[in-house]
């Protein structure tokens, strides 16, 4: 798939992201299901991503237990991330009384916060939510150094590989292993590396972890206004991201559809007999192990399968595996921010990330969650994705998160047309665009 309560920030600040300046288009001022409904108990709109319905499972479960207080409703975002972020910050920025609870994508909250567009979470909200969440999903779940929303369910990147590959390959999986390692064994045995190399979001992912694993850093200062911004792309660990990068695209490690390759073509590529090493989030496992069941894959293939922590860049630095997942936050026009933050605590209980991670696939935020039994004897690799978890670190937090995540998009894909002059290029042009002098 990373507290304490804030001061409400008020727009201005600092100047708004192109994004969360969406709203000032218009004098429409949105309204939703906030008001009571005829028979005065109040209705709570929570915005939820897309899922297997687990959401609106815990909607409903959480509306009998508020016990006549108030009742839940959810309503579906759109299915891609960038998406979702638009519709957020336009109905925010109009002052939506609607926007209740929020299913939020952890990158998206700086630029949300620094708006003013979220309400404070209450102390007594943030000791009972966040007092056993993992470090990585903690983190992500701040701004300027406080919580500002609740962590509902966490992600993180793990290092897949086919054990009989590992073996023929001299591989000891049990310690630490680098990139260099991997891509010298998948060259090695004539097979190809599992990573996403489309022009998405999943290359910023790729890229952030690489330079966090370097030890460096895409933003420097990541609290800056736009125009002092300072992008560490220029630096020892972004020219070692850019040669993992490029040497996977130009020497044809990542397999021939690795420019247009995301996180399922991965998979897919993973399963069959060309598959080696995989960089991807947990859905691969129980996405694997239905296919089996489906027919499209060997058993023997699903028996194949080995984890561990995403690969170092360095031998002797620990990797930083990227982070997802999403965590709940309550809007600042809400009607009802304490009944809110009242649901989101229900929602976030350990049992109902562990509900959820067991019947959705999304792994819990909440350390306390990973020792459900069902949850130990579905996911095999719980500790280690805990483990990991702890470890990952957040793409970079600004309120101009999108700007810089498409900006590395565009300058990094290719995967072949990366070069050392790649981090240069990048920091230069996301600086230029941040001061207004160049567009995307």
């Amino acid at each position: 798939m990373t507290t304490i309560s804030h001061p409400h920030r008020t727009p201005g600040r600092r100047r708004l992201s192109a994004a969360a300046a969406l709203g000032t288009v218009g004098a429409l001022v949105l309204t939703g299901c906030g008001d009571a409904d005829a028979g005065g108990t109040p209705t709570l709109t929570w915005y939820i991503n897309p899922d297997a319905g687990g959401q609106e499972a815990l909607a409903q479960e959480c509306t009998e237990a508020a016990d006549g207080r108030y009742r839940i409703e959810t309503s579906l975002l759109p299915r891609d991330a960038a998406s979702q972020r638009e519709q957020l910050a336009r109905r925010l920025a109009a002052g939506d009384s609607s926007m209740d609870i929020m299913s939020i994508d952890p990158p998206f909250i700086p630029e949300l916060a620094q708006a003013g567009f979220l309400a404070p979470v209450p102390a007594e909200t943030a000791e009972l939510t966040t007092d056993d969440v993992l470090e990585g999903p903690l983190e992500g779940a701040k701004w300027d150094g406080e919580l500002v929303t609740v962590p509902f369910w966490a992600n993180t990147q793990l290092l897949w590989y086919r054990e009989s590959v590992a073996e023929a390959a001299g591989l000891n999986m049990d310690e630490p292993v680098t990139w260099d390692q991997i891509m010298a064994a998948a060259e090695e045995q004539g097979k190809y590396l599992g990573v996403q190399g489309t022009q998405a979001e999943s290359m910023t992912v790729w890229v952030n972890g690489l330079v966090k694993s370097a030890g460096g850093e895409i933003i420097e200062n990541p609290g800056a206004d736009a125009d002092e911004i300072r992008i560490g792309l220029d630096s020892e660990a972004g020219r070692k991201a850019a040669e993992i990068v490029g040497t996977i695209g130009r020497q044809g490690l990542g397999g021939p559809g690795l420019p247009t390759a995301n996180e399922n073509a991965s998979m897919i590529q993973f399963q069959s007999d060309d598959g080696s090493f995989m960089v991807n989030w947990p859905f691969i496992y129980t996405a694997t192990q239905a296919a089996v069941e489906e027919g499209s894959v060997e058993q023997s293939m699903f028996e194949d399968i080995g984890w561990a922590l995403w690969p170092r860049v360095n031998e002797n630095d620990p990797s930083a595996p990227p982070l997802g997942g999403i965590n709940l936050g309550v809007g600042a026009s809400s009607q009802y921010p304490d009944l809110a933050y009242d649901a989101v605590e229900c929602i976030v209980k350990p049992e109902n990330q562990s509900w959820y991670f067991l019947t959705n696939g999304n792994p819990p935020a909440s350390e306390t969650a990973y020792e459900d039994a069902e949850v130990r004897e579905t996911y095999p690799m719980y500790e280690t994705i805990r483990e990991s978890l702890d470890q990952a670190a957040p793409r970079p937090q600004t309120p101009y998160y999108n700007e810089v995540s498409a900006a590395i998009q565009q300058e990094w894909t290719p995967p072949a047309s990366v070069t050392e002059d790649t981090p240069r290029e990048t920091a230069e042009f996301i600086e230029a665009v941040l001061k207004g002098d160049q567009l995307l």
